[in-house]
């Protein structure tokens, strides 16, 4: 009768089998657990990478006309113009003025100015003068403080004197004058200055030719400026 053999190998290779198979399963998830987190971190970088790109980017910005370099400035404004051209007159005269002044450069321009006064301050004058204005000529100004500016013009042109009896009533003028303006913004403004005016009318009503009589009125005049 031969001896039985125990079935001692199999139960022995379940035995060391079983703990081989557990290291591998282990490793396996590991691995797994490896790749997924590599490919979602891979996704959110591509979904985050352009917007943090976008967000980063500076938007480009629009040339803001505001901070721009206006060539033209227009002014309108109450204006005042003495009458010693008339006899008899005791009081000047109340307006409107009006200008445009085309800028060269930081300090250089060239202005063209009208007036047309009417309107006596007083009551006074024994006529009903009125007096129109067309003058043009360089200007310079320059920033004073802050908002004040200054500006020195130079002006030629003519002045005509109506509603009395002068002949010629249109004269060969020309002065200078010097004023302030004062920034409100970009381009709204306050203007206010003075000037002498010089022209030549007759003394004598009627009297032909043109007049060696130089007269000189002061002419001043405030109001809002706007440039474009």
């Amino acid at each position: 009768m031969g001896v039985p053999v125990p079935f001692t190998v199999p139960a022995l290779e379940r035995g060391v089998g079983a703990p081989e198979e557990a290291p591998a399963s282990s490793e396996e998830n590991r691995t797994l657990k490896r790749k997924q987190s590599f490919w979602v971190g891979a996704a959110l970088a591509a979904v985050l990478t352009p917007l943090a790109a976008t967000s980063q980017v500076a938007p480009e910005k629009t040339p803001s006309r505001a901070n721009s370099e206006y060539k033209y400035k227009a002014f309108v404004g109450l204006g005042y113009t003495s009458l010693n051209q008339v006899n008899q007159s005791n009081s000047g005269l109340l307006g409107v003025t009006g200008s445009v002044t085309r800028d060269f450069g930081k300090y250089f321009g060239v202005t063209v100015q009208g007036g047309h006064y009417q309107w006596t301050v007083t009551s006074s004058n024994p006529f009903n003068a009125s007096v129109n204005m067309y003058l043009a000529g360089p200007e310079v100004h320059a920033d004073l403080y802050e908002n004040v500016g200054i500006f020195v013009h130079g002006l030629l042109g003519a002045v005509h004197t109506g509603g009395v009896a002068i002949r010629p009533d249109e004269s060969f003028a020309g002065g200078i004058g010097m004023g302030l303006d004062y920034k409100l913004g970009p381009r709204f403004g306050l203007r206010a200055y003075g000037d002498d005016i010089g022209s030549s009318f007759t003394l004598v009503p009627f009297q032909p030719g043109f007049s060696p009589h130089r007269r000189f009125n002061a002419h001043a005049a405030i109001g809002v400026t706007y440039k474009f």
